[in-house]
This record gives structure tokens, sequence and C-alpha cells, in this order.
């Protein structure tokens, strides 16, 4: 999709390009992807060592991105973007820049607000430090919003490709529905019917999504650790990418993240048989990052390779490169 642009690195389904996002996405073709989904650096008072902006300019930031966002997807294509919580500099008062992100993305660049979702990580550490450790006025920061944009009201989306298991009550109620309830209508109005009893393969997920974020030994780590390179400080949990990837595209679609970082969501993609595009700016985030598509058998020696000539500016095929690595272990 991106002509006359060569990759950092490529896989059978998609490639990771290094540069600005804003200048990448010009060069897609207009209506043409499915899903752009993506963890922007967050607006935060304390800066952290991958970049962010104050909150006060974060907004205006933000929407150059967005307003690109808006032309190059598809008519019935989405856009989820995780953005974490703040505090107001110097108080323990919250700051509103996630919402009033997306009251603007509504209003001024003609999305729709599909539906709002919370990411809650019960593995988060107790934050903001002064507010919940220290002084103990505030409790701990847990949860993100998620804000799922659409380009039109009917976005493409199936829930069946994301139904949750059954709890063991209604496991017992399929089992016996005769036993556990009465088909009628509620007071509440809901008319529960005989066919409340189906088995439908699992439950309908609700919008508050339960991930903890505690990868410690996966394969982006690992190679992290064997070549001494420090890993992104601000990675999605596979899980969080991989629910909306399933809930929103089909296989051989296009997925795109534009603040790719440790490239959580290319390897998802993959995995789901997507054709996706990871956008970083730091080269070094983005040679860390194919470390997720590498054998776990890859010696240090390979993977720091690996990863100078990225930073150096090759385009590497990775299957080509992991079929060259197991030669020479030969």
């Amino acid at each position: 999709m991106l002509d006359n642009f060569s990759p950092a690195y490529f896989t059978r389904m998609g490639a990771t390009y290094i540069g600005d996002s804003r200048e990448l996405l010009a060069r897609l073709p207009d209506s043409g992807v499915n899903l752009v989904i993506t963890s922007p650096p967050f607006a935060l008072q304390r800066q952290k060592e991958y970049g962010n902006l104050e909150q006060h300019e974060y907004i205006d930031w933000f929407l150059d991105f967005a307003r690109l966002v808006h032309k190059k997807l598809k008519d019935d294509g989405s856009f989820v973007v995780d953005f974490g919580g703040a505090y107001r500099k110097g108080v323990p008062a919250r700051s509103v820049y996630n919402f009033r992100v997306m009251i603007r993305m509504v209003d001024e660049l003609g999305f729709f607000l599909a539906e709002d979702f919370y990411w809650f990580n019960p593995s988060k550490l107790p934050s903001p430090i002064e507010w919940v450790n220290k002084r103990k006025m505030r409790v701990k920061d847990s949860i993100n919003t998620v804000w799922w944009f659409s380009k039109t009201e009917w976005p493409k989306s199936d829930i069946t490709k994301v139904l949750v298991p059954y709890s063991d009550r209604m496991k017992k109620l399929i089992e016996d529905p005769d036993k556990f309830y009465t088909p009628k209508v509620r007071p509440s109005g809901h008319d529960i019917g005989e066919g409340f009893a189906k088995d439908n393969g699992g439950a309908i997920p609700s919008n508050l999504l339960q991930i903890s974020n505690s990868e410690s030994n996966g394969p982006y780590l690992s190679g992290c650790k064997a070549v001494g390179i420090k890993g992104h400080p601000a990675r999605f949990p596979a899980k969080l990418p991989e629910f909306f990837i399933r809930m929103l595209t089909n296989p051989g679609d296009w997925v795109v993240d534009i603040f790719s970082g440790s490239n959580t969501t290319g390897q998802v993609a993959e995995t789901e048989g997507r054709r996706w595009m990871a956008f970083e700016a730091l080269p070094e985030y983005v040679g860390t990052s194919a470390f997720r598509f590498l054998d776990k058998g890859m010696t240090s020696e390979a993977m720091r390779d690996l990863y100078d000539r990225i930073v150096a500016g090759e385009s590497i095929s990775i299957e080509e490169y992991r079929q060259q690595a197991l030669l020479a272990l030969r």
C-alpha cells in the first residue's frame, strides 16, 4: 500500500515503517484501511522517555493524525484509540483531555463514537505517586479510556468473534433451563423468553475489558534482554488489539497502528491473518519490535545483527532473515 517507500522490515502479512505517521498516512490511498488501532503517547505532566506533549498542546497535535485517519478509512472502517488518564499539574484534580479529544473528533472531524470502552488493568502500579502513595488522597488509577470511532453510524462489526466464556451459573441454566427460570416479561420490561437459554457459544462481552499488562517473558522482552536493549516502556497487552481486530475486521483486511512502539498490533494482526502496517518514528523501537517475529531459538548474535541493520536503515525480510539465521546454526 505504501508505494516507493521501503519498510524497515516486512513479513508475509505486513510491514513496519520508520517515520512521522502524518507523512506515512498521507502516502496511503484514501478509503483503503479497515481498522486503525493505536495507543498514542499520553498527555502526561511528567515527561516520558518516549515523548509526550503538555496537555494543552496535545489535543490539536492528535487531531492532525485523526484528520488523516478519517480520509484513509473505508466507509465501514473503525479507529480505536487507547488514552490513559492524567491529573492536572500540581493538584489532585483530573484532566479531561481524553474526553475533549473524543468530543472534538466527533464535532470537528466527522467521526461517530461507535462505543466507549474502558480497559481495566489490574496489574497497573499505583499512580500518581504524590496523591496515591504519599498523601493517600486518591485511589489507584487503573482504567484507560478506549474510544471506538467510526466513519459512519454503521461500521463493520461482529461481536460473535469476541464472545467470552459463560459463567458457571449460565452453563447450568443452559443444561436445565426449567430449573432456573420461567419465561416471562420481567418488571424491568425485558422479555426473557425460551431462547434466553440457547447456547450461542459464549456470552456477549461488556465494554469493560479486564486485561493485565504483565508480559514478562515473551519473545519481545526476551529479545531485548538478550541484546541488552531496554524494551518500550508503554506496551499494549496483546489481548487488547486482539479483541478489536477480531470484532472489527475479517481475515485479509488492512490494520494500521500509527504509534506502533513495540508493534504488538502487527504481531496480533499477523497471527489473526490480517494484512498490517505499523508506523513508528523512533528507529530504536522499530529495531527491537522485529524480535516479535523471530523464532524462539534465535541467537543473541542474530538478534543484535537484525537490530543493528534495521536501525542503520536496511529493509529486512523477516522470513529470509529467519532462514539465513537457521542455516547459520547448522
